[in-house]
């Protein structure tokens, strides 16, 4: 490993270590998980958000994923539809995935124009706060004033508080 130490290895990446059996006899993995790597974690991590708001802006992150709104990095490798039968069958997305696409764009709409913006770039994105605010021509340091009213608007969307 070099000059790293064990535990700065795996702080770095995500490792997943052998199932465990919880108590209810259900297999569990545990996951190191770099706080870094994501700006909303960045701030929960540092306090600057709440439990709820993260747990909002996760909840967004998640149904963005879970619908694969993001941009592909390659070509899709499933296989071509046949022809004339079973074609539009093949194509279509998963209920799982329809349902998260829904559940994302219900939200987005709740947060209305003026904080989608910088909830997309940020939670889902992936966007830091400084990138963020220039790609928005906001001035330094208002975005995260913004980002927690769009979260806390995500709580309320969500109930979790």
């Amino acid at each position: 490993m070099g000059l790293q130490t064990r535990d700065q290895a795996l702080a770095e990446r995500a490792l997943l270590v052998p199932d465990e059996q919880a108590a209810d006899g259900v297999a569990r993995r545990r996951v190191m998980v770099n706080r870094a790597e994501s700006p909303l974690s960045w701030l929960h991590g540092r306090q600057l958000i709440t439990d709820l708001q993260f747990a909002a802006g996760e909840q967004l992150r998640r149904d963005y994923e879970l619908a694969q709104l993001g941009p592909r990095v390659t070509m899709r490798w499933d296989a071509a539809p046949g022809g004339a039968k079973g074609g539009a069958a093949m194509m279509d997305a998963t209920d799982r995935q329809i349902a998260a696409k829904t559940r994302f764009h219900a939200a987005v709409d709740h947060l209305g124009a003026g904080l989608q913006d910088i909830a997309w770039r940020i939670i889902c994105a992936g966007e830091g706060m400084a990138a963020a605010e220039r790609g928005l021509n906001w001035p330094a340091r208002s975005g995260r004033l913004v980002l927690g009213l769009a979260l806390d608007r995500l709580v309320v969307h969500y109930r979790l508080g």
